[in-house]
C-alpha cells in the first residue's frame, strides 16, 4: 500500500495538529500541484482489488479546501483506488497546511516513489525551485538526490514536448533525454527522439547521433555545450567551480578537458594571489 509518509519524510508519528477522520470519498479533490499526470491503470486496478478486500489500510493526507471539501496532499493513488473499489468513505489525516507546506509535502511524497517517470520527477523539482524558491541543493536534500542529479532532471524540461511525451510513455529513458540535449537544435531533438523510440536506439547510439547533428553547424567560438559536451559534464563543471571557489575564497573557472576538467584561478592583483598562497601554505610564501 506504499511506504507511508513517516518513511518518506523520515519522521516518526504524525503532526500533533493532525486529526484522523472518516471522510466521504466525494469530498476529496486532487492536488493541482500533483506532478503525476498519468496513472498505471493496471496497477490501479490491482490496488483497487486489494482495497476492496482489505479496506484502505493507510489513511490519505488532506487539508481543508476553501469553499468546502478537502484537498489531497498525499495519497491520490489510494483515493483513486478507493473510488474504483466502490468505497463511500476512507480514513484521512486532516492537516491545516498552508499552500507552501502543502505543495512541498505533496511533491516530496511523490518524488520518493520509484514509479514516477523522469518528466514527472523533473516537473516536481521545478515546482520546488520555482514555487517555493528552493535552491537545487535544497531540493536535493529534501528528495534524497544530489545537486547534479536535480540539475540533470531540470534540464530535461528544455526538451521539446514530443520528446517529453515519449519519455512519459516509457519509450525513452532519462539517459535518452540527456543524450538528446547534446543536439543544439530543437528540430534535431524532435527528429532524434522519434528515431530513438522507433529504432530502439541505445543511449550511446543516440549520444553519437546527437553530436553528429551538430557537426555541420559548427563554427569557431561556439560554446562547449553546442560542441557536444554531455549535460553530466556541464553539471560537474558548475559543481567543481562552486566547490573550489567556496573552499579557496577566489574565483575559479572550470572547463572540460577530454574526459576530465581544467580549473583556472582568476586574481585581480598579485597581492590577492599571494594572500591565497599564504592561506594555503604560510611558510612557502615570503
Amino acid at each position: 500500500m506504499g511506504r507511508g509518509l513517516a518513511a518518506i519524510l523520515a519522521v516518526s508519528g504524525t503532526s500533533p495538529r493532525d486529526e484522523l477522520r472518516e471522510l466521504g470519498v466525494d469530498l476529496l479533490h486532487p492536488n493541482p500541484h500533483q506532478p503525476r499526470r498519468k496513472f498505471d491503470q493496471q496497477a490501479l486496478a490491482a490496488l483497487a482489488e486489494s482495497v476492496r478486500e482489505r479496506g484502505l489500510l493507510q489513511p490519505v493526507l488532506v487539508r481543508p479546501r476553501e469553499g468546502g471539501g478537502y484537498e489531497l496532499i498525499a495519497g491520490e493513488r489510494r483515493w483513486r483506488a478507493a473510488r474504483a473499489a466502490g468505497l463511500k468513505t476512507i480514513p484521512a489525516l486532516v492537516r491545516p497546511q498552508n499552500d507552501a507546506a502543502s505543495l512541498e509535502l505533496a511533491l516530496i511524497e511523490n518524488m520518493a516513489r520509484e514509479d514516477l517517470n523522469p518528466v514527472e520527477q523533473a516537473r516536481a523539482c521545478a515546482a520546488l525551485v520555482e514555487e517555493l524558491g528552493l535552491t537545487r541543493e535544497e531540493v536535493g536534500l529534501r528528495v534524497g538526490r544530489s545537486r547534479v542529479a536535480v540539475s540533470n532532471l531540470l534540464r530535461l524540461l528544455e526538451l521539446p514536448d514530443e520528446a517529453l511525451e515519449l519519455m512519459e510513455a516509457g519509450e525513452l529513458s532519462e539517459g535518452h533525454g540527456r543524450a538528446l540535449l547534446l543536439a543544439s537544435d530543437h528540430a534535431d531533438r524532435r527528429r532524434l527522439a522519434r528515431g530513438a523510440a522507433q529504432g530502439q536506439w541505445s543511449v550511446r547510439v543516440l549520444e553519437q547521433r546527437a553530436r553528429e547533428a551538430n557537426a555541420p553547424a559548427r563554427r569557431p567560438g561556439r560554446s562547449t555545450a553546442a560542441r557536444g559536451t554531455h549535460p553530466d559534464q556541464e553539471a560537474a563543471v558548475e559543481q567543481i567551480a562552486e566547490a573550489l571557489s567556496s573552499a579557496l575564497g577566489a574565483e575559479v573557472r572550470v572547463r572540460t578537458r577530454g574526459a576530465g576538467y581544467r580549473a583556472e584561478l582568476a586574481f585581480s592583483s598579485l597581492d590577492e594571489a599571494l594572500a591565497l598562497a599564504r592561506r594555503l601554505r604560510p611558510r612557502a610564501v615570503a
